[in-house]
């Protein structure tokens, strides 16, 4: 026991950690300029990066897939290139990595799922960095795709990070896939209302209107017959499709205002009680 104690003593000792210190701190200090060379080598990379995409005039959703990707072949050098300074076997921890590979792989299968369907998203791109998306009831714009997650900002000013492989695995909507988008508006009028009356009021509202298509024309139609009113659907093209919330509301005020000035009926689901006084008398 004393000969461990004493072993234990001279190996922490003072002058053999100032020896090993000594010893160790040159590599230390190598493998520090090391990892410091490497962000100044990817500082220059990424800025010549995005001088050539605005040459070219690449896709954001691309140029994000290259910078990452090369961002991170480079600093996984750097750290291999650093630990081989001090001293650490690199070549025998890569050929572990087979072996720990099915630990970690189980361990981290989320992550890894994530980052295998990141690169499914810019391989498929069912959308690009500045659409307007929606998926599971979340509607905002692409801000960010990374291995690991999209980022998604909200109309109410939230920034959602979606998991790459809740993507994959969801329907998604996109609003600005395609040049135009159409939006409808429902309403309900009362069943005696002249439908061809309402169409020429409600038309006027959207003609020579530069926001507006007029191929495909705008279209009314009837969408439900129900026992105190009937629901219309306005149908209407518009231009600009990153901008369909705020038309969309403003088109709902319009229509509301043209068919009051109007003196449209718009009638509302009621209940009527009848009270049977004979029967009450009789209890």
């Amino acid at each position: 026991m004393d000969t461990i104690s004493e072993k234990l003593l001279h190996l922490f000792s003072y002058e053999q950690m100032t020896a090993k210190f000594v010893d160790f701190f040159p590599s230390l200090v190598a493998s520090f300029f090391v990892i410091l060379f490497f962000v100044i080598f990817w500082k220059i990379i990424d800025k010549l990066l995005k001088v050539s995409f605005k040459r070219i005039d690449l896709d954001t959703t691309i140029q994000s897939f290259i910078i990452q990707i090369t961002k991170n072949v480079i600093f996984l050098i750097a750290i291999i290139t650093a630990l081989s300074q001090v001293g650490i076997n690199t070549g025998s921890i890569l050929a572990s990595l087979g072996v720990a590979g099915l630990t970690i792989g189980f361990a981290a299968k989320d992550a890894l799922s994530n980052i295998i369907s990141g690169l499914f998203i810019f391989w498929d791109r069912p959308f690009v960095i500045g659409d307007l998306i929606e998926i599971n009831g979340q509607y905002g714009k692409v801000e960010q795709i990374t291995m690991r997650s999209t980022r998604v900002s909200t109309i109410d000013g939230k920034m959602i990070a979606i998991p790459n492989t809740q993507i994959v695995n969801s329907m998604v909507a996109s609003y600005t896939n395609f040049p135009n988008l159409r939006i409808d508006i429902k309403f309900t009028v009362d069943v005696s209302e002249n439908l061809e009356n309402i169409r020429e009021k409600l038309f006027e509202i959207v003609q020579d209107k530069e926001i507006y298509l007029a191929e495909p024309a705008p279209e009314i139609v009837l969408n439900d017959i129900k026992d105190f009113n009937i629901e219309l659907i306005f149908r209407v093209w518009i231009k600009d499709e990153k901008k369909h919330i705020p038309i969309r509301f403003k088109l709902r005020e319009q229509i509301l205002d043209t068919l009051v000035k109007a003196d449209v009926k718009m009638p509302f689901e009621t209940i009527n009680v009848i009270l049977d006084k004979k029967a009450e008398i009789e209890k």
